[in-house]
């Protein structure tokens, strides 16, 4: 074979790789990093099962979900939030549907903006299970309004909650990590944490904030290769996130969820977080295109995206003002953008 067929041949070989990973990529649920993991096989039970994980946020959307999909791999569960009624019915439904028995699941009620009852809550699951070797930071709340019509106090809870909050908690369960020198921090941040939209300010900032502190952790514990510190980043998910949303004031919330059917299904998004714990991934990004491809122009041409999220934003805010459902007409502005 002579050199020139040879390098047509290998020419041939690239552009067919290309083909494969551009149709992978216009069909992905996540970044390709997170799928090749999936599209390996390695499946999640193989890492988690017989762990300790601590919950935060399991009352609902994402938190209790991940409750339901952890209790099937036989893992022991702490579930963490405010509203103890909920949390009680979280732990009967993992009760039902798994082999796990009532000592397997500990509901320990926690108050995000309480840092003080932090360090006890730590002190109650390690005299309860002896260790933590998962601790999701999953507690939060979202913001839908203009920065204009916007309290500082509802900044300040959002830093408060989102960021101050899983701080706190981190601080506290990190000694014992560093000590047994291994443990995994996975952090439920958003797609929201990389880029940024109107009616959100107050979100995305103190998502900004978690994204940069754990990057930051990570690099300190580079020493102990044995603790995993995991950025999860999900898009528009199935969940009450929208509807306990504030709205400008902090005794005032949306109400409405709006239109579900456009975001990811709750379980699915799961389903990938497991993937993701499991194989020990650093940060991954969970959504459907056309948001998913927003994301990559926002990393990799920014100049496009920031046009791209000028023009959609404007009409988002239009859209806002008029009593539209911002989200969901926000989505299929993109959509059609996107196809």
């Amino acid at each position: 074979m002579s050199w020139e067929l040879l390098l047509w041949v290998l020419a041939l070989c690239a552009l067919l790789l290309l083909v494969v990973q551009l149709l992978r990529f216009l069909r992905a649920d996540g970044d390709l990093t997170l799928l090749w993991a999936e599209w390996q096989g390695r499946r999640p039970e193989w890492e988690l099962t017989d762990m300790v994980v601590w919950v935060t946020g399991a009352s609902s959307g994402i938190g209790e979900e991940l409750a339901y999909q952890l209790s099937k791999l036989g893992v022991s569960l702490v579930l963490s939030a405010r509203r103890v009624p909920e949390l009680e019915r979280v732990k009967r439904r993992c009760l039902e549907n798994s082999n796990l028995k009532e000592k397997d699941i500990l509901v320990l009620p926690l108050d995000l903006t309480d840092t003080g009852s932090h360090e006890v809550a730590t002190k109650a699951v390690l005299q309860e299970f002896g260790r933590i070797d998962i601790l999701v930071n999953n507690g939060g709340i979202s913001q839908r309004s203009l920065c204009m019509d916007t309290s500082l106090d509802v900044y300040r809870k959002l830093i408060e909650l989102n960021y101050l909050g899983t701080v706190s908690l981190t601080k506290c369960v990190l000694p014992y990590m560093i000590e047994r020198k291994k443990g995994k921090i996975v952090t439920v941040n958003s797609l929201l944490g990389i880029i940024a939209a109107p009616l959100s300010s107050g979100y995305c900032a103190s998502k900004h904030a978690l994204r940069g502190f754990f990057n930051g952790l990570r690099t300190e514990l580079a020493t102990y290769p044995g603790i995993i510190v995991s950025n999860i980043c999900p898009g528009p998910v199935q969940s009450n996130i929208v509807a306990n949303s504030l709205a400008g004031e902090v005794t005032k919330t949306i109400g409405n969820g709006g239109d579900q059917s456009y975001k990811m299904a709750t379980s699915r998004c799961v389903r990938l977080m497991l993937i993701s714990m499991a194989n020990d991934l650093k940060e991954v990004w969970i959504s459907e295109h056309p948001f998913l491809a927003v994301v990559y122009l926002w990393q990799y041409m920014p100049t496009w995206a920031w046009w791209i999220t000028n023009k959609m934003g404007k009409k988002r805010i239009e859209n806002f003002k008029s009593g539209v459902d911002a989200d969901s007409s926000y989505f299929n502005i993109l959509k059609r953008k996107h196809d």
